[in-house]
């Protein structure tokens, strides 16, 4: 038999280790696979093979020009079914100036056509050097740039920054942004 007070710390003990699994979780352990529900929530503190960078870093790459940075944010387009005389107003989306918005490609599981846009647009604005640095991001706690720099990363890209703050930490630190359309799909 336990003594009461023994009792009492070993409920304790496996009390707190159950609030440290959670926050482990919480705290983002990086998961082996693409993340394919709940985009926005907390984000893994790493992502195996990339560098995670913080917003001092990513605007001495910005300032310096040494790298290339993506924009994945999904893009909500006007939908097909609308009635005729329906006013649509665009959400409007700013990010880092100088990015390439590739929408829509952040997401656990891509379509053949939305894979193959990533593909060649990830080719394009690398000029084909896979070595080229690229710096992915969208929102804070959104799972699209971690799961577009997994990609990459996948892809043979051997030079990649994930920026996890994103616009939010961009525009927290007082720097600039631009309004932005998605890159056209290849062959437009």
């Amino acid at each position: 038999m336990i003594p009461r007070a023994g009792g009492v710390i070993i409920s304790a003990a496996l009390a707190l280790s159950v609030v440290a699994s959670r926050c482990d979780a919480q705290a983002g352990a990086e998961p082996e696979h693409y993340r394919t529900e709940d985009y926005r929530a907390p984000t893994p503190a790493a992502l195996r093979g990339a560098q995670v960078i913080t917003t001092a870093q990513a605007e001495a790459i910005w300032r310096a020009k040494s790298g290339v940075f993506v924009d994945v944010m999904p893009h909500v387009a006007r939908p097909a079914n609308l009635p005729t005389g329906t006013i649509w107003r665009e959400k409007q989306r700013l990010n880092i100036p100088g990015s390439t918005w590739l929408a829509d490609t952040g997401y656990g599981e891509l379509s053949a056509a939305v894979e193959g846009y990533l593909r060649q647009g990830l080719e394009r604005i690398t000029g084909g050097d896979r070595a080229k640095l690229l710096v992915i991001y969208c929102l804070r706690d959104c799972w699209m740039s971690w799961n577009v720099a997994k990609r990459a990363i996948s892809w043979g890209y051997s030079n990649v920054a994930w920026y996890p703050e994103g616009t939010d930490g961009w525009q927290d630190a007082g720097l600039p942004l631009s309004e932005a359309a998605p890159a056209p799909p290849p062959g437009q």
